[in-house]
């Protein structure tokens, strides 16, 4: 029994120090996590200082055969430990929990009410954010404006993903989801200059290698 956890462990090691020399050269890397739990087996998180570090490391990594394999690579869906002990936000886990769970609770009320809204049971008037998603499909274009209309989001994608993306480019205000349509998104900045250099840069990005982003103005 010793041995054999002795040699999981060496593994273990083994795979973080390889992690951290092959994407170390994107930039300042915080912190390589990787577990020997069966369930986390073959997974592992890597937190770079910058959120540009880590987009491109998610475009030149994707898919890079590593051990053998090709890596799948996607944004977590929760900051590190690590981060949030640098920016002043870590919680405690059983805290985190708490707050997670009043959350979901929060999040399956608001999917059911837009549910409603979706099969016509809603107020019409009652989301600004549900008449944009409705103008969006039933006009062809907009003009430039400060918000952007993301289409074709895998299902799993999050706005803390979306964030870490649109948050470095200048100008950047907030994520906007609609529990009730998943796969779409608005992203909203200060001006159409900054909406407009962040469309160009990240139109396509794959997300996954199967959804490439489709970006355009959200119609007003």
């Amino acid at each position: 029994m010793c041995r054999f956890f002795f040699y999981v462990l060496f593994l273990v090691t083994e795979l973080k120090r390889s992690l951290y020399c092959l994407f170390s050269q994107y930039g300042r890397i915080f912190d390589v996590v990787a577990l020997k739990t069966p369930k986390l087996r073959g997974q592992a998180w890597v937190v770079f200082s910058e959120v540009t570090a880590a987009s491109n490391a998610v475009r030149q990594m994707q898919n890079f055969p590593f051990y053998d394999k090709p890596m799948r690579i996607q944004y977590a869906k929760s900051k590190s430990d690590c981060i949030a002990k640098e920016d002043g936000s870590f919680v405690p886990r059983e805290k985190k929990k708490k707050q997670e769970e009043k959350a979901e609770r929060k999040r399956r009320a608001e999917e059911a009410q837009q549910s409603s809204m979706a099969n016509g049971t809603g107020a019409q008037s009652n989301s600004g954010t549900a008449a944009s998603f409705r103008n969006a499909n039933t006009q062809e274009a907009a003009a430039p404006n400060n918000i952007l209309f993301i289409q074709n989001l895998p299902h799993e994608t999050t706005s803390s993903m979306l964030e870490m993306l649109f948050q470095q480019y200048p100008g950047f205000k907030e994520v906007r989801m609609i529990e009730a349509k998943p796969g779409i998104a608005f992203v909203e900045f200060e001006d159409d200059v900054q909406s407009s250099m962040a469309m160009q840069a990240l139109q396509g990005f794959k997300i996954t290698p199967q959804n490439p982003m489709a970006i355009t103005f959200a119609k007003k």
